[in-house]
């Protein structure tokens, strides 16, 4: 497993598929990362169809289904729209996974203090946010990503804006950082 980019970000409000890094930067460890639940791995996207690799990964975390959507202004319907949409701060009742097989892309998670930090992916990146864990998505000043949904049975794709904080599960995710 190799170590994934992440920092806390600034508070500009310039162009949200800039890097927001802080001046001086603050990096963002693996190790921090999966304190909050966020887990990643590194993987071949060149073969994603017949890696085993990522095959043992979806037998052991039960991601039954998966899709592919390519995210760029050619090849996705109301491509500003929903850019807009994956941008609004929220949660869902399940884990969100994601695996890219081209492009870059950025996800942005709040750490328990509830400051942004900013996940760089690139190809061959697999993560994991934990349900209920507030975050937001967006692409980098490339406009393109292809990635791989995958999900545990069927997929979920209902979002809920922040404030959502009397959901079960976002209540849930909150205990689980108390420990850590």
């Amino acid at each position: 497993m190799s170590e994934v980019a992440a920092w806390y970000m600034d508070d500009s409000s310039e162009d949200q598929r800039r890097p927001h890094r802080l001046d001086p930067d603050e990096p963002v460890s693996l190790e921090h990362l999966e304190k909050i639940g966020v887990f990643y791995w590194k993987l071949n996207a060149d073969i994603y169809e017949s890696d085993p690799e990522l095959q043992k990964i979806r037998e052991e975390r039960g991601y039954s289904y998966m899709d592919i959507i390519t995210i760029h202004p050619d090849k996705l319907p109301n491509y500003e729209d929903k850019l807009k949409m994956f941008y609004e701060e929220h949660l869902h009742l399940d884990d969100e996974i994601r695996y890219i097989l081209e492009g870059r892309a950025y996800f942005d998670v709040r750490d328990k203090n509830d400051r942004w930090i900013r996940i760089a992916l690139t190809k061959g990146d697999l993560i994991t946010l934990p349900a209920g864990i507030y975050h937001r998505f967006t692409l980098d000043e490339t406009n393109y990503t292809k990635a791989m949904r995958l999900f545990v049975g069927e997929p979920v794709w209902k979002a809920y804006n922040r404030p959502a904080d009397d959901f079960e599960i976002r209540q849930k995710y909150v205990q689980s950082l108390k420990c850590c």
